[in-house]
């Protein structure tokens, strides 16, 4: 099966962090920027421009010269992956499906002075249902959130990365061509889980603002290979953040 992951276009967060190198003033689930929504018009036009059913039998095209094939649609819950899945799955015509357990590491939080990072409860399910008709919800997301929990601990990131990981083995084949809208930590846990690296702060797996990675493997998880990492190509080198 063939895994693509796409971390989301610049959100207002990752802007305010370029431009200040401070997290004063972030917000707990924040929109795309403007420049995200410029990054992602970029992916979604060139996926779909790419999008090649055909694939279905082409099992070696490791460069993705022939185009792209999603069979599967995943996207965090956090509003700047739903957004750019979003607009990815719907020029593709495809299904987006949310999945809880992509968000970043850490949930939704803000920081409140003494008392720390609180968790917050992230967008109910009308939001989703409202904002983007169609969509197919998780059914942990509820009228109440989906998060509620106080700030993720890096051990629960990690076991929550080979629970991502176990749900993609059971419920696809080898045939299977699955892309996940996420995000850059997140990514970190997921790859490391995959070669059963226990990662740290001292080493990054790169991703940039809708930068795509593709990863294959069998079902029996037998044979893993990492095909590219971070593939930013089809972006004007301006808009590379």
């Amino acid at each position: 099966m063939q895994i693509y992951f796409i971390r989301h276009a610049q959100s207002n967060n990752n802007d305010l962090y370029d431009r200040t190198g401070k997290s004063d003033g972030r917000d707990e689930d924040p929109e795309l920027s403007t420049i995200g929504k410029i990054q992602a018009k970029f992916l979604s036009e060139y996926l779909a421009n790419n999008f090649n059913e055909n694939l279905r039998n082409i099992n070696n095209d490791p460069h993705n010269r022939f185009g792209y094939f999603f069979d599967t649609c995943l996207a965090s819950p956090m509003v700047r992956a739903v957004d750019t899945g979003w607009q990815c799955s719907t020029l593709m015509g495809q299904k987006l499906k949310l999945s809880v357990d992509l968000h970043e590491g850490g949930g939704i939080f803000l920081e409140n002075g003494n008392k720390g990072l609180i968790g917050l409860p992230g967008k109910p399910k009308s939001y989703f249902l409202t904002r983007y008709p169609g969509i197919i919800m998780d059914e942990n997301i509820s009228e109440e959130g989906w998060w509620n929990q106080p700030f993720e601990p890096q051990e629960v990131r990690k076991a929550r990365a080979k629970r991502v990981w176990d749900m993609i083995f059971k419920e696809h084949d080898d045939s299977s061509r699955i892309v996940l809208f996420s995000h850059f930590g997140f990514f970190n846990y997921f790859l490391s889980a995959l070669i059963d690296y226990d990662w740290s702060e001292q080493v990054k797996f790169k991703m940039n603002n809708v930068g795509i990675s593709r990863i294959d493997v069998n079902a029996d998880r037998t044979l893993k290979e990492i095909v590219y990492i971070n593939k930013v190509d089809f972006l004007p080198s301006d808009l590379i953040t």
